[in-house]
């Protein structure tokens, strides 16, 4: 886990030199953690961290569903295949 503590800032700091902090998280990609009256209030990271936690989460939420529905399987909760499919097409008026 990172130490967040050590990317703190003052937004006013980082309104005045944007892209000092810009060059600052591409460099060590991190993210900036800017602070308003000493408690923080936004985080900044680069366009490419925030891509990889999009990605990440992306990830978790398939491993979620992966999970629930092997947990489904255990207890029995399924359906066979050609079964679920003639109820799709019969709902919607589709012939096979």
């Amino acid at each position: 886990m990172r130490d967040l503590t050590a990317d703190f800032q003052p937004l006013a700091a980082f309104r005045k030199q944007p892209s000092v902090f810009a060059k600052l998280m591409k460099k060590t990609q991190r993210p900036l953690v800017l602070t308003v009256n000493g408690k923080p209030e936004l985080v900044v990271q680069t366009a490419e961290s925030y891509q990889h936690l999009l990605d990440l989460a992306a990830r978790q939420n398939a491993s979620e569903g992966i999970r629930q529905g092997l947990e489904d399987i255990k207890k029995g909760r399924r359906r066979p295949a050609r079964e679920v499919f003639a109820d799709f097409e019969a709902k919607r008026g589709l012939s096979s």
